[in-house]
Formats: structure tokens, sequence, C-alpha cells
């Protein structure tokens, strides 16, 4: 079997993986959506995906894992909440993916970067689907009700994810299933 095809099968074992911790980790909340909503146990999966498998795979991972979760536990509920989780969360699972395979360096600082980049582009998605969704449903989304639940009842969970998923990038790196790298520039050497 050559390396490419073992890459794609380790890289689908492990989105996998993600999936079903994605399904159970909300039962850690309760299912309750207001511990949930302040927690984000959804997210961690789908970002650790994103890093790890690559963008691909985030984004796969993101897109049905909340739905998934609807169809089997009742959990989120679909309309508007599980629709704008799914598109919110592949679009984590994508953009950290993306970010962090092109940066220079694999790092805890281009980690936080594509964390954060990620996080406001998901958040921003979220948004907008939630406008999309709600304008057909005949109610209203306004922008306090975006900042509310996009950001601030967002930060314990934010939090979370800044601490913990450059803790567990860590400890993979010390155990070589991830590996930061830097590239430096070469330079040439003075003729003598």
């Amino acid at each position: 079997m050559n390396e490419k095809k073992k890459s794609h099968i380790f890289n689908l074992t492990l989105a996998a993986m993600f999936l079903a911790v994605g399904l159970i980790l909300p039962f850690l909340t309760g299912q309750i959506p207001q511990i949930g909503n302040k927690l984000l146990p959804m997210h961690i999966p789908v970002l650790l995906c994103g890093l790890i498998c690559g963008w691909k795979y985030g984004l796969v991972v993101g897109f049905i894992l909340p739905l998934l979760r609807y169809f089997l536990f009742g959990m989120p509920v679909l309309f508007p909440t599980g629709i704008a989780m799914a598109f919110e969360l592949c679009t984590y699972g994508f953009t950290v993916g993306l970010l962090y395979s092109r940066s220079r360096w694999k790092c805890v600082v281009a980690l936080y970067r594509s964390m954060i980049l990620a996080m406001i582009a998901g958040r921003v998605v979220w948004g907008i689907v939630q406008v999309l969704l709600l304008g057909i449903g005949g109610g209203g989304f306004t922008w306090q009700m975006f900042m509310a639940g996009a950001f601030l009842n967002a930060i314990p969970g934010i939090v979370l994810q800044f601490i913990f998923i450059p803790a567990v990038m860590v400890a993979l790196n010390r155990t070589g299933l991830v590996k930061f790298t830097r590239h430096t520039a070469s330079v040439p050497h003075a003729k003598q």
C-alpha cells in the first residue's frame, strides 16, 4: 500500500474518531442548550480534526456533526440551530485546517492564529445563516442576538478551546503524531 493511501486511511480513521467524540461530548453538558452554548463541546473535535487531519476532513466532520446529532439524539434542534451550526462548524474545520496547513511554521503561534481566524469566520458564517433562516421562517435576527450568540455567551467555551486545543496539540507533538516544524530559509554560504 502506498504512502498516500495509508495517510488517507489514517486521516479517515481519525476523522471518524473526532466525529464520535463530537457526538459524545455534549452529554458532558447534560445536553442542556444553555450550558452547551457556553462550553461549545462540539467545536473542540471539529477544530482538532481540521488541525490534525486537514481542511477537507474538518469541513466534512464539521458539517455532518450537528446534523447527525440531531437525527440520533434530537439535539441540537434542527431549525435554525442545527443547520446554522452545520455551516459554522464546517467553516471552523475548513478554515483552521487550511490556515494551519499553509502556515510557514507549525507551532503554537500558528495554531492560535489559525484558531482565532477560524473562530471569527465560523461565527460570521453562523450569523449569516441565522439571518437567512430566520428571515425565511418569519423571525428576526438582530445585531444584539448575533453578538450574544456568537461572542458574549460563548466566552467560557472560547477560553476552554484556547487552553485545551493547544495543550492537546503540544502533547501530540511530544508523541510524534503531530509535528511542529520551523521552515527556515537557507542562507547561501559566502565563498572564501
